[in-house]
């Protein structure tokens, strides 16, 4: 019988390597592929894309879970953990990165600031298919099992079919129970932001400091977006790309007088 290699899958969030979405993930994971988990060794939320230039960055074998995988634990943010994975943890490239599963939605605009997303879009870049998977549930003891054989389909289906370079998935499940769940949509991104206040306060010692505070407005009425499937009980698949280029605006401005 042909002996067939398992793929190698990296697994990591934002949240921290404790989190319960991403211990779900890493089961998930166990039953694809080989798994290496490197994580954030504290909550990274809200990120982005940063990555850590000014500070080391420490790596540590994180061993307090029984398993039979590899985990490591970094200083460093969700990209810094993808970064570290590729360049010095692993002997080879993996050949899918899974980010998640994040507490909370990264819909809409919210794929422009998670960590979650960012840590897929940078294994997309190194060309390494990625999939990024939050839950709109903020609740750290949010229930992750209703989603669960969407999570194995989805993951499924992209080591069968691979994934176009440049590419990766950000897939959000809504809070609902495994029977309310409809299925799976494939979705555009909805053009839906924050409205931000900032709420002032003044400490015992008489110094001003602020909380970010805010509204989500979706004025999007489009029934192919994210926003739409997530309010509809389904799970939005949006195809995301690193490329920010403009490409509808270019030959517009190429009809402005620069002065060349």
């Amino acid at each position: 019988m042909e002996n067939i290699k398992k793929p190698l899958i990296l697994v990591t969030n934002d949240d921290g390597i404790t989190a319960p979405g991403i211990r779900m993930l890493i089961e998930i994971a166990k039953e694809l592929g080989e798994v290496v988990v490197v994580a954030p060794d504290s909550p990274q939320s809200a990120m982005g894309h940063a990555i850590t230039i000014n500070n080391t960055l420490h790596v540590k074998e994180f061993k307090e879970h029984n398993h039979d995988h590899k985990e490591f634990t970094t200083s460093g943010t969700p990209v810094d953990c993808v970064k570290m994975a590729s360049h010095e943890i692993l002997d080879r490239k993996p050949d899918l990165c899974l980010s998640g599963i994040n507490h909370g939605s990264n819909s809409a605009i919210n794929v422009i600031y998670s960590g979650t997303m960012s840590a897929a879009v940078e294994a997309g870049i190194e060309g390494i298919p990625a999939i990024g998977f939050s839950l709109c549930d903020y609740d750290h003891d949010a229930d992750f099992n209703a989603a669960r054989p969407y999570v194995k389909k989805i993951i499924e289906n992209v080591i069968q079919n691979g994934m176009a370079r440049g590419v990766v998935f950000n897939v959000n499940i809504p809070k609902a129970s495994r029977e309310e769940i409809k299925g799976v949509k494939i979705c555009r991104q909805a053009n839906a932001y924050w409205v931000e206040e900032f709420d002032k306060r003044t400490n015992p010692y008489g110094k001003d400091y602020y909380w970010l505070t805010g509204k989500f407005v979706n004025d999007d009425k489009g029934e192919d977006t994210d926003e739409w499937a997530l309010a509809h009980n389904y799970i939005s698949i949006v195809p995301t790309q690193y490329d920010l280029t403009a490409h509808h605006y270019i030959s517009e401005l190429n009809t402005w007088d620069f002065g060349n």
